[in-house]
């Protein structure tokens, strides 16, 4: 009955594996990743699921005249704070890969 105490191993492996998955996900839900666009002018903050918690904008940057430079500058900021949102993730979520590997559950 080899096979049925393998099993059971790669059943309790596989419990531990989705209950460190699961702390990590509520740490990343916590994390922050800011990220600045226009020299600093407009900055981005998003938590770790990539959504925008918080958007500062310089006033000098406001030009009614320049609505798209402005535009621009908040999507830039947006979008390298999620990219750093999602290098923080994967950096956090790494590990458990190797644990998924190890069970042959993941290439």
């Amino acid at each position: 009955m080899k096979g049925l105490g393998d099993l059971s191993n790669i059943v309790r492996h596989a419990k531990q594996l989705q209950q460190q998955f699961e702390r990590a996900q509520a740490e990343i839900a916590q994390m922050k990743a800011e990220a600045t666009a226009g020299g600093g002018m407009v900055k981005a903050t998003v938590n770790g699921r990539g959504e925008l918690i918080d958007l500062a904008i310089e006033r000098e940057v406001v030009d009614p005249g320049d609505v798209e430079m402005l535009v621009d500058l908040i999507i830039a900021a947006v979008q390298e704070a999620q990219k750093r949102a999602q290098a923080l993730a994967q950096e956090k979520l790494g590990p458990m890969a190797d644990g998924l590997r190890g069970l042959g559950l993941a290439g």
